[in-house]
C-alpha cells in the first residue's frame, strides 16, 4: 500500500485527510481516507449500497404507513368492500352518456379544492346499474388520495337510523352529535334518495342534515333512482326526486354551479361494468 505524504498523526484532525490505498473483497481496489484519529474509511461502494438499502427500507416502510392509513381512511369512510376499487379510471364509458358523466365526475374530483369552499354539490339520478355507484365512490377515493378530504359514503336509510336511534333512553349519543357526524365530512355521498319515497320524519332529518352541510358549505354528491320531476304513470302521479327534496333542498343542491347529471342509459350490472 502507498500512503501521501501527510505527515501519519495517529490522534486530532487530518487536513489535509490521510489517504491510502486499500482493497475490498467485493468492488476490489479503492482510496481510503483517515479524517480523525486512526479511523480510515470503508469501501466508498459498499458504503452507498448500504445507503441505498437503508434508503429503500425506508420508503418501504413510508409506503407500507400510507396503505395502512389509505385502507383505514377507506373503512372510515364507509365505503361498502365491493365497491373500494371503483376508481374513475376504471370506469368503462362507452356510450356518449357515460362519458359526459365520467368527464363530470373526473373534474369534479379534480377541482375539489375549489368545490370545498363553496360547498358546490351535485344529484345522481339515474336506474340501478348504471354507474352512479361507480362514479360517486371513484371521485370519493380520488379527493381522499390528493386532497386529504374527509370522505363518508352512507344510505339515507342508515343516515337517518343513526338520527334515530338517539332517541332511545340508552343512547350514548345526542341527535345533535348524530347529524354533526353527518355534517363534518368534507364530502358526504349519500345514497338511495328516495327510496320508496320515505316518511315525514325521514325527509324531515335529511333537510336536517343537508341544510346544516349547505350553510357549511359542504359539498354532497346524492345519488337517487327517482326520475327528476313527477310523472304520470297509469292516472297516478309518481314522485320525482323534487318533490321527495322539496323545493328548498333543491334549490340550495343547484347553488354555486350544483348540477344534474342523469344516467339515462340501460343497466350494465348483469355484465359487471358498473353499479
Amino acid at each position: 500500500m502507498t500512503a501521501t505524504t501527510a505527515k501519519p498523526v495517529h490522534s486530532g484532525f487530518h487536513t489535509p485527510p490521510l489517504t491510502r490505498d486499500d482493497t475490498c473483497a467485493t468492488h476490489g481496489p479503492f482510496e481510503a481516507r483517515c479524517f480523525l484519529g486512526n479511523a480510515w474509511t470503508a469501501c466508498p461502494t459498499c458504503a452507498a449500497e448500504e445507503k441505498a438499502r437503508e434508503q429503500a427500507e425506508a420508503d418501504a416502510k413510508v409506503r407500507a404507513d400510507a396503505v395502512a392509513r389509505w385502507q383505514r381512511k377507506i373503512g372510515e369512510a364507509g365505503i361498502p368492500e365491493r365497491f373500494r376499487e371503483r376508481r374513475l379510471a376504471t370506469y368503462a364509458a362507452k356510450l356518449p352518456g357515460q362519458k359526459r358523466a365520467l368527464d363530470f365526475a373526473t373534474t369534479y374530483a379534480a377541482q375539489f379544492g375549489e368545490i370545498r369552499k363553496t360547498g358546490r354539490s351535485a344529484l345522481f339520478i339515474g336506474l340501478p346499474g348504471t354507474g352512479k355507484t361507480h362514479l360517486a365512490v371513484g371521485i370519493g377515493l380520488e379527493v381522499m388520495e390528493h386532497h386529504g378530504a374527509a370522505v363518508l359514503f352512507t344510505t339515507v336509510m342508515r343516515a337517518v337510523r343513526r338520527v334515530k336511534d338517539t332517541w332511545g333512553r340508552d343512547s350514548r349519543e345526542s341527535e345533535s352529535e348524530a347529524i354533526a357526524a353527518l355534517v363534518f365530512p368534507d364530502l358526504l355521498i349519500l345514497d338511495e334518495v328516495g327510496v320508496q319515497f320515505g316518511s315525514d320524519t325521514e325527509k324531515l332529518l335529511l333537510f336536517d342534515i343537508l341544510n346544516e352541510r349547505y350553510e357549511r358549505r359542504r359539498p354532497t354528491i346524492l345519488m337517487s333512482n327517482l326520475a327528476l320531476d313527477d310523472a304520470e304513470e297509469g292516472g297516478r302521479v309518481v314522485p320525482g326526486i323534487k318533490s321527495y327534496l322539496g323545493e328548498r333542498v333543491f334549490d340550495r343542491l343547484r347553488e354555486d354551479g350544483g348540477q344534474s347529471v342523469v344516467f339515462d342509459w340501460p343497466s350494465h350490472r348483469k355484465g359487471g361494468d358498473h353499479a
